[in-house]
């Protein structure tokens, strides 16, 4: 082929019908794995961009580079009732999504065998576009991202993610050894993978090439794909936060989140963020997200890809956090518990510590938020129980906290309205934080515009 581009995605199609990413038979689901299903929720950026509960029974979701359908089959679970649609460059990878799909009985769902600057040919639009693991190896980062744009509707939120230039840079230098020695000339095979996984054992220890880059899973029976997609990887191309923000502003794509925004806390990264240098107190707080994403990845490269999600700009509504709200929007409000926490396993482990009086570690379900581990009283979380059967006004919540506990602990005296009320205030601005729970405001309340 003389066109640059289709030689580059040729290897990569070559790469992935040698070897479906990700490795998972297609017996083994993502049913269980509440933080993948967290994210692969479309009610997650939806909330996080509009403060509003979203029917995703209706959604049609585009898994753009679906692979082997293993997370097009979170997809179909995070989001019942949804279309699924995938494509994908490797043929191979198709015909293992659709038996995926078939042997777990999801029937709305389709695959095509397409590039992603072929998937407006598909002649259809998407409320979510999922393209995991896919947009640092395309030819052409802006044609992709604008290929997807112009198929997302006007609400539509897109999630994509990069491999980080800092956190990788290891296997970037790898990968320029290992074209040095012509081992990515072409598709790697056996003897390729050989010589690199014998040249990296062979290096000393402490050679940094070695002690940044070696794990045991590059050995055994998953020795080729781990050290393709690490190694070898055809097309694999690393990025910085203002890379990812001007390919956003080419594609008229308009940033809303990173998808572990929790985890990009600047002020994490200082040992007293009240008693902050004088720069740091000064400008802080004025910077915008991008500067701010960027001096966290220059101070702490610890995020393996640049995980966002992303629209149509201006289509956001305008909405006031609940940290700003007004007695009267909380008295007026309606909490949601998030669906990926609604489950019968989370509930028996928060009935198991409510009856044994223990806190409730309710992070241990959505680890990929936090480092930090939140936990709630076995009061408050027996307060919070109502939530596994649906929705619930604040207000019920507020009556339930004043029967559990009717008395102040420290005065003895007896529990106020306002009292609970202000408990359960505190209670659930922290939960929200990390969408643990989602605040919906009645119309007669003054939280949204």
């Amino acid at each position: 082929m003389n066109n640059p581009i289709s030689e580059g995605l040729e290897k990569i199609r070559l790469q992935f019908d040698r070897a479906p990413y990700p490795g998972y038979p297609i017996d083994q689901s993502p049913e269980g794995n509440t933080s993948l299903l967290f994210i692969h929720n479309l009610i997650t950026p939806f909330y996080l961009r509009n403060q509003q509960i979203l029917d995703v029974s209706k959604a049609t979701i585009l898994d753009a580079g679906c692979g082997n359908g293993y997370t097009s089959l979170a997809l179909a679970i995070a989001n019942p009732g949804a279309k699924i649609v995938g494509v994908d460059l490797s043929n191979t990878s198709i015909q293992m999504a659709r038996q995926r799909m078939q042997h777990f009985g999801v029937s709305n769902a389709e695959f095509h065998t397409l590039s992603i600057e072929q998937v407006p040919s598909l002649g259809m639009e998407f409320d979510y576009i999922n393209c995991d693991e896919v947009l640092y190896l395309v030819p052409n980062l802006n044609l992709a991202l604008r290929s997807l744009q112009s198929v997302l509707k006007p609400k539509g939120i897109l999630r994509g993610n990069l491999h980080s230039l800092y956190q990788r840079g290891s296997f970037f230098r790898a990968q320029q050894l290992f074209k040095l020695m012509g081992l990515m000339d072409s598709n790697p095979g056996e003897t390729e993978v050989a010589i690199a996984l014998q040249t990296i054992q062979a290096l000393k220890d402490d050679v940094p090439l070695k002690s940044q880059t070696w794990n045991s899973e590059f050995e055994g029976a998953v020795a080729y794909g781990k050290t393709v997609t690490n190694y070898l990887l055809q097309g694999d191309k690393g990025f910085t936060i203002p890379d990812l923000f001007a390919a956003l502003k080419t594609a008229d794509l308009e940033f809303i989140s990173m998808v572990n925004w929790q985890l990009w806390d600047l002020m994490e990264l200082f040992k007293d963020p009240n008693h902050l240098p004088p720069f740091w107190q000064t400008n802080l707080p004025n910077l915008p997200i991008e500067t701010r994403l960027h001096m966290f990845e220059l101070m702490y490269p610890a995020h393996r890809l640049l995980d966002f999600w992303c629209g149509h700009p201006g289509q956001a509504n305008s909405f006031i956090p609940p940290q700003q709200w007004q007695p009267v929007d909380w008295q007026n409000a309606i909490v949601h518990l998030h669906p990926q926490l609604r489950t019968a396993t989370v509930r028996e482990d928060l009935i198991h510590c409510i009856q044994q009086r223990s806190p409730f570690s309710i992070s241990r379900y959505l680890s990929a938020l936090t480092l930090k581990p939140v936990r709630l009283p076995p009061l408050i979380a027996a307060c919070l129980l109502p939530l596994w059967e649906g929705a619930q006004p604040v207000m019920a919540l507020v009556e339930r906290l004043l029967k559990i506990k009717p008395l102040h602990p420290v005065t003895l005296e007896p529990m106020t309205a306002e009292m609970a009320l202000s408990e359960i205030i505190k209670t659930l601005t922290s939960l929200e934080a990390f969408l643990y729970v989602l605040l919906e405001m009645k119309a007669t309340g003054s939280g949204v515009k």
